[in-house]
Protein backbone atom coordinates (compact mmCIF):
# COMPACT_ATOMS: atom_id res chain seq x y z
CA UNK A 1 0.00 0.00 0.00
CA UNK A 2 1.43 3.06 -0.71
CA UNK A 3 1.47 5.99 1.21
CA UNK A 4 -1.31 8.38 0.13
CA UNK A 5 -3.24 5.73 0.37
CA UNK A 6 -2.42 4.54 4.20
CA UNK A 7 -2.88 8.30 4.71
CA UNK A 8 -5.81 8.78 2.97
CA UNK A 9 -7.07 5.48 5.70
CA UNK A 10 -5.92 7.09 8.59
CA UNK A 11 -8.08 10.35 7.70
CA UNK A 12 -11.11 8.20 6.90
CA UNK A 13 -10.63 6.75 10.61
CA UNK A 14 -10.21 10.12 11.98
CA UNK A 15 -13.17 11.52 10.89
CA UNK A 16 -15.58 7.91 10.67
CA UNK A 17 -15.14 8.50 14.63
CA UNK A 18 -16.90 11.56 14.94
CA UNK A 19 -16.74 14.93 16.88
CA UNK A 20 -14.58 16.39 13.88
CA UNK A 21 -14.09 20.30 13.76
CA UNK A 22 -12.96 21.69 10.50
CA UNK A 23 -11.08 24.62 9.99
CA UNK A 24 -11.15 25.47 6.11
CA UNK A 25 -9.30 28.22 4.76
CA UNK A 26 -9.13 29.67 0.80
CA UNK A 27 -7.63 26.72 -0.52
CA UNK A 28 -11.14 24.64 -0.25
CA UNK A 29 -12.27 27.67 -2.49
CA UNK A 30 -10.00 28.09 -5.48
CA UNK A 31 -12.28 25.43 -7.37
CA UNK A 32 -15.03 27.82 -7.36
CA UNK A 33 -12.80 30.44 -9.43
CA UNK A 34 -11.72 32.04 -6.13
CA UNK A 35 -8.15 32.35 -5.63
CA UNK A 36 -6.30 31.75 -2.47
CA UNK A 37 -3.18 34.00 -1.13
CA UNK A 38 -0.41 31.63 -0.58
CA UNK A 39 -0.81 28.03 -2.53
CA UNK A 40 -0.73 26.87 -6.21
CA UNK A 41 -3.24 30.30 -7.68
CA UNK A 42 0.05 32.25 -6.20
CA UNK A 43 -2.24 35.63 -6.32
CA UNK A 44 -0.35 37.19 -3.27
CA UNK A 45 2.64 36.78 -5.09
CA UNK A 46 1.70 40.47 -7.05
CA UNK A 47 -1.24 41.59 -5.04
CA UNK A 48 -1.30 43.50 -1.66
CA UNK A 49 -4.32 43.03 0.59
CA UNK A 50 -6.34 46.34 1.38
CA UNK A 51 -5.53 46.52 5.44
CA UNK A 52 -7.87 48.08 8.19
CA UNK A 53 -5.61 51.65 8.66
CA UNK A 54 -5.33 52.14 5.21
CA UNK A 55 -9.14 51.96 4.29
CA UNK A 56 -10.50 53.97 7.33
CA UNK A 57 -7.49 56.40 6.91
CA UNK A 58 -6.77 57.37 3.84
CA UNK A 59 -9.89 58.54 1.35
CA UNK A 60 -8.31 57.70 -1.72
CA UNK A 61 -7.47 53.98 -0.45
CA UNK A 62 -11.01 53.74 0.49
CA UNK A 63 -11.76 54.90 -2.92
CA UNK A 64 -9.51 52.67 -4.31
CA UNK A 65 -10.98 49.53 -2.62
CA UNK A 66 -14.49 50.45 -3.71
CA UNK A 67 -14.02 50.96 -7.44
CA UNK A 68 -11.88 47.78 -7.68
CA UNK A 69 -14.12 45.73 -5.56
CA UNK A 70 -17.57 46.89 -7.02
CA UNK A 71 -16.00 45.36 -10.34
CA UNK A 72 -14.63 42.25 -8.47
CA UNK A 73 -18.15 41.49 -6.68
CA UNK A 74 -19.83 40.33 -9.45
CA UNK A 75 -17.58 37.22 -9.64
CA UNK A 76 -17.96 37.34 -6.09
CA UNK A 77 -21.86 37.01 -6.06
CA UNK A 78 -21.41 34.45 -9.17
CA UNK A 79 -19.23 32.22 -7.52
CA UNK A 80 -21.29 28.48 -6.65
CA UNK A 81 -19.77 25.98 -3.81
CA UNK A 82 -17.78 23.08 -5.42
CA UNK A 83 -17.11 19.69 -4.83
CA UNK A 84 -15.16 20.51 -0.94
CA UNK A 85 -17.86 22.29 0.38
CA UNK A 86 -20.62 19.92 -1.16
CA UNK A 87 -18.39 17.23 0.67
CA UNK A 88 -18.23 19.18 4.07
CA UNK A 89 -22.21 19.88 4.20
CA UNK A 90 -22.42 16.05 3.57
CA UNK A 91 -19.82 15.01 6.73
CA UNK A 92 -22.24 17.52 8.58
CA UNK A 93 -25.47 16.01 7.35
CA UNK A 94 -24.28 12.24 8.80
CA UNK A 95 -23.80 13.82 12.18
CA UNK A 96 -19.90 13.42 12.09
CA UNK A 97 -18.80 17.51 12.69
CA UNK A 98 -18.74 18.89 15.78
CA UNK A 99 -18.27 22.50 14.28
CA UNK A 100 -17.10 24.21 10.69
CA UNK A 101 -14.88 27.16 11.20
CA UNK A 102 -14.19 28.83 8.01
CA UNK A 103 -11.20 32.27 7.48
CA UNK A 104 -13.03 32.17 4.30
CA UNK A 105 -15.32 35.41 3.66
CA UNK A 106 -17.06 33.94 0.70
CA UNK A 107 -20.00 32.09 2.28
CA UNK A 108 -19.92 28.98 -0.50
CA UNK A 109 -20.11 26.91 3.30
CA UNK A 110 -23.56 28.08 3.67
CA UNK A 111 -24.64 27.50 -0.05
CA UNK A 112 -23.67 24.35 0.52
CA UNK A 113 -25.72 23.43 2.42
CA UNK A 114 -23.52 23.81 5.82
CA UNK A 115 -25.15 25.12 8.90
CA UNK A 116 -24.07 26.72 11.83
CA UNK A 117 -20.49 27.81 10.29
CA UNK A 118 -18.35 30.06 11.81
CA UNK A 119 -17.01 32.76 9.86
CA UNK A 120 -14.51 33.84 11.58
CA UNK A 121 -13.28 36.56 8.89
CA UNK A 122 -16.89 38.15 8.34
CA UNK A 123 -18.34 37.95 4.67
CA UNK A 124 -17.97 39.49 1.76
CA UNK A 125 -22.26 40.11 1.00
CA UNK A 126 -23.21 42.27 3.89
CA UNK A 127 -21.57 45.59 4.43
CA UNK A 128 -21.18 47.82 7.76
CA UNK A 129 -21.48 51.44 8.58
CA UNK A 130 -18.60 52.39 10.86
CA UNK A 131 -20.53 54.94 12.26
CA UNK A 132 -24.57 53.57 13.07
CA UNK A 133 -23.39 49.77 13.07
CA UNK A 134 -25.95 49.60 10.43
CA UNK A 135 -25.48 46.14 8.19
CA UNK A 136 -27.24 45.91 4.39
CA UNK A 137 -26.42 43.51 1.82
CA UNK A 138 -23.49 43.60 -0.35
CA UNK A 139 -26.23 43.19 -2.99
CA UNK A 140 -28.17 46.75 -1.97
CA UNK A 141 -24.77 48.30 -2.13
CA UNK A 142 -23.94 47.26 -5.35
CA UNK A 143 -26.95 48.87 -6.61
CA UNK A 144 -26.23 52.32 -4.72
CA UNK A 145 -23.07 52.15 -6.17
CA UNK A 146 -23.97 51.37 -10.01
CA UNK A 147 -26.48 53.89 -9.73
CA UNK A 148 -23.76 56.76 -8.77
CA UNK A 149 -21.07 55.49 -11.54
CA UNK A 150 -22.60 54.86 -14.81
CA UNK A 151 -21.17 53.77 -17.46
CA UNK A 152 -18.54 52.95 -15.07
CA UNK A 153 -17.02 49.35 -16.12
CA UNK A 154 -13.76 47.27 -17.00
CA UNK A 155 -12.70 43.63 -18.55
CA UNK A 156 -11.87 41.38 -15.65
CA UNK A 157 -9.62 38.88 -16.37
CA UNK A 158 -9.14 37.78 -12.40
CA UNK A 159 -10.56 38.43 -9.06
CA UNK A 160 -8.07 38.74 -6.24
CA UNK A 161 -8.26 37.12 -3.08
CA UNK A 162 -10.24 39.75 -1.21
CA UNK A 163 -13.00 40.21 -3.97
CA UNK A 164 -11.46 43.36 -5.58
CA UNK A 165 -9.60 43.51 -8.93
CA UNK A 166 -6.52 45.39 -10.67
CA UNK A 167 -7.77 48.65 -12.37
CA UNK A 168 -5.27 52.08 -13.31
CA UNK A 169 -5.55 54.79 -11.53
CA UNK A 170 -7.32 56.95 -14.45
CA UNK A 171 -10.31 54.58 -13.49
CA UNK A 172 -10.27 54.73 -10.15
CA UNK A 173 -10.05 58.53 -10.18
CA UNK A 174 -13.56 58.52 -11.98
CA UNK A 175 -15.32 56.40 -9.12
CA UNK A 176 -17.99 57.95 -6.92
CA UNK A 177 -18.16 56.39 -3.34
CA UNK A 178 -21.77 56.40 -1.34
CA UNK A 179 -21.56 56.56 2.53
CA UNK A 180 -24.46 54.73 4.97
CA UNK A 181 -27.84 55.02 3.56
CA UNK A 182 -29.59 54.71 6.78
CA UNK A 183 -27.68 57.40 8.84
CA UNK A 184 -26.75 59.49 5.78
CA UNK A 185 -23.05 60.27 6.46
CA UNK A 186 -21.55 57.01 8.21
CA UNK A 187 -18.32 55.39 6.28
CA UNK A 188 -19.07 51.92 4.81
CA UNK A 189 -17.05 48.81 4.72
CA UNK A 190 -17.37 45.40 4.05
CA UNK A 191 -18.56 43.42 7.70
CA UNK A 192 -15.06 41.00 6.59
CA UNK A 193 -12.10 41.69 8.88
CA UNK A 194 -9.01 43.37 6.88
CA UNK A 195 -5.46 43.11 7.65
CA UNK A 196 -4.49 44.56 10.49
CA UNK A 197 -8.20 45.08 12.20
CA UNK A 198 -8.65 42.43 15.06
CA UNK A 199 -11.38 39.49 14.95
CA UNK A 200 -14.26 40.27 17.88
CA UNK A 201 -13.05 38.55 20.85
CA UNK A 202 -16.43 36.28 21.37
CA UNK A 203 -15.74 34.97 17.73
CA UNK A 204 -12.52 33.68 18.83
CA UNK A 205 -13.74 32.62 22.17
CA UNK A 206 -16.45 30.54 20.10
CA UNK A 207 -14.03 29.12 17.94
CA UNK A 208 -11.77 28.46 21.10
CA UNK A 209 -14.27 26.34 22.47
CA UNK A 210 -15.54 24.20 19.60
CA UNK A 211 -12.06 23.43 18.98
CA UNK A 212 -11.43 22.48 22.87
CA UNK A 213 -14.47 20.16 22.47
CA UNK A 214 -13.50 18.56 19.35
CA UNK A 215 -12.21 14.88 19.28
CA UNK A 216 -10.43 15.97 16.25
CA UNK A 217 -9.22 19.09 14.25
CA UNK A 218 -9.35 18.85 10.28
CA UNK A 219 -8.02 21.36 8.79
CA UNK A 220 -9.25 22.04 4.69
CA UNK A 221 -7.16 24.25 2.45
CA UNK A 222 -4.81 27.01 4.84
CA UNK A 223 -1.43 27.31 5.01
CA UNK A 224 -1.72 28.50 8.35
CA UNK A 225 0.33 31.31 7.67
CA UNK A 226 -1.29 33.65 9.90
CA UNK A 227 -2.10 33.69 13.34
CA UNK A 228 -5.51 34.08 12.78
CA UNK A 229 -5.91 30.33 11.71
CA UNK A 230 -2.87 28.79 12.89
CA UNK A 231 -3.65 29.51 17.15
CA UNK A 232 -6.83 26.98 16.63
CA UNK A 233 -3.99 24.38 15.42
CA UNK A 234 -1.71 25.24 18.29
CA UNK A 235 -4.34 25.22 20.80
CA UNK A 236 -5.43 21.77 19.75
CA UNK A 237 -1.90 20.36 19.37
CA UNK A 238 -1.52 21.61 23.07
CA UNK A 239 -4.60 19.81 24.31
CA UNK A 240 -3.09 16.35 22.80
CA UNK A 241 -6.18 16.75 20.34
CA UNK A 242 -5.41 15.05 16.69
CA UNK A 243 -4.62 17.46 14.03
CA UNK A 244 -5.12 16.46 9.90
CA UNK A 245 -4.54 18.64 7.50
CA UNK A 246 -5.81 18.52 4.04
CA UNK A 247 -3.86 20.74 1.62
CA UNK A 248 -2.08 21.58 -1.89
CA UNK A 249 1.22 22.72 -0.62
CA UNK A 250 3.09 22.52 2.86
CA UNK A 251 1.56 24.93 5.65
CA UNK A 252 3.11 26.11 8.88
CA UNK A 253 0.73 23.99 11.25
CA UNK A 254 2.52 20.49 9.67
CA UNK A 255 4.70 20.30 12.50
CA UNK A 256 1.75 19.94 14.97
CA UNK A 257 0.05 17.61 12.61
CA UNK A 258 -0.64 13.53 13.46
CA UNK A 259 -1.05 13.35 9.78
CA UNK A 260 -0.94 15.56 6.53
CA UNK A 261 -2.30 15.17 2.69
CA UNK A 262 -0.84 17.09 -0.14
CA UNK A 263 -4.16 16.43 -2.59
CA UNK A 264 -7.16 18.74 -4.51
CA UNK A 265 -9.54 19.53 -1.96
CA UNK A 266 -12.23 18.49 -4.18
CA UNK A 267 -11.89 14.88 -5.27
CA UNK A 268 -10.20 13.91 -1.59
CA UNK A 269 -13.16 15.48 0.15
CA UNK A 270 -15.65 13.58 -2.20
CA UNK A 271 -13.81 10.19 -1.79
CA UNK A 272 -13.54 11.12 1.89
CA UNK A 273 -17.07 11.86 2.15
CA UNK A 274 -18.05 8.45 0.03
CA UNK A 275 -15.75 6.41 2.15
CA UNK A 276 -17.18 7.26 5.61
CA UNK A 277 -20.84 6.61 4.57
CA UNK A 278 -19.71 3.10 3.38
CA UNK A 279 -18.47 2.21 6.66
CA UNK A 280 -15.61 2.30 9.14
CA UNK A 281 -12.30 1.74 7.31
CA UNK A 282 -10.06 -1.37 8.98
CA UNK A 283 -7.11 -0.37 11.15
CA UNK A 284 -5.29 -2.51 8.85
CA UNK A 285 -6.43 -1.94 5.31
CA UNK A 286 -4.80 -3.78 2.72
Amino acid sequence: MDTVTETFDALTRLVGAGDVVVLSGAGLSTESGIPDYRGPSGAARRHTPMTYQAFTRDPHARRRYWARSHLGWRMIARAAPNDGHRAVARLQRAGLLGGIITQNVDGLHTAAGATGVIELHGRLDEVTCLDCGNLTSRDELHRRLTEANPGFDARVAHVNPDGDVELPDEAVSRFRTVDCGICGAGMLKPDVVFFGETVPAPRVADCFAHVERARALLVLGSSLTVMSGRRFVLRAAKLGIPVAIVNQGPTRGDGYASLTLDAPLGATLTALADRVAAGPVPAAAV
